[in-house]
């Protein structure tokens, strides 16, 4: 199979599209051939394999000139083919692109990073879960380095609804507070009049969980 069609698995089935995925990945990285191999025959067939593929071919291209000792150990675990299993599972039903593509460099970095408790990341996996395409450009627009200043007093409300024009105030509100409630911000005070600057650099109400999933969605554009 070369690059150029490896993600054309449409004439095959279910089980030969499971086999053909397995082989790809165990020729790019041989060392998580087999968690991977071991997985796949858990996975739903038809369109849930097509995103499992798609995933799995991006991930194994990321590896492909890795080399770590304590990663190659690592796979060997029976933590990362759980952890393997949730993030192929929740990939499998995901039916957005940009999160499949979040799930596949959480996993790339579980691979070249590992050491983090398992328990911790499947916390992280259920946050992707329940984040959705406007909590993300929510907390996109809070990222935002500010603009120059103008004026002297504003609100984080003023500046959300500048950023996002396409939302009415009510459902930015509803959306912290999804976002609060799930611990990646805490912004509470959305009408508090303050200095200019204060109003729109808003970065500092995203938490360090929300920071490492927009750093998951830089690194998977």
């Amino acid at each position: 199979m070369t690059k150029d069609n490896s993600k054309s698995l449409v004439r095959f089935d279910d089980k030969e599209k499971i086999l053909d995925i397995a082989s790809f990945v165990s020729s790019a990285v041989p060392w998580v051939g087999g968690p991977v191999s071991n997985v796949l025959g858990g996975i739903s067939t038809g369109r849930k394999i097509q995103r499992v593929n798609d995933l799995l071919h991006e991930f194994s291209e990321d590896l492909r000139d890795f080399k770590s000792e304590v990663s190659e150990e690592y796979v060997k675990t029976e933590d990362f083919e759980d952890l393997l299993e949730q993030t192929l599972r929740r990939a499998s039903e995901e039916r957005n692109e940009e999160k499949r593509k979040i799930l596949q460099s959480f996993l790339v970095e579980a691979v070249k990073k590992p050491g983090e408790q398992y328990d911790d990341q499947l916390r992280f996996l259920k946050l992707i879960e329940n984040i959705y395409g406007d909590h993300i450009r929510v907390m996109q627009a809070l990222m935002e380095t500010p603009r120059q200043n103008s004026g002297m007093m504003g609100s984080p409300s003023q500046t959300l609804s500048e950023r996002l024009p396409d939302m009415n105030d009510d459902r930015i509100k509803d959306l912290i507070q999804q976002l609060n409630d799930l611990r990646v911000t805490n912004l509470q005070s959305l009408n508090t009049m303050m200095t200019a600057s204060g109003a729109r650099d808003l970065r500092h109400s995203v938490t360090s969980l929300g920071k490492r999933f927009i750093q998951y969605l830089a690194n998977s554009k």
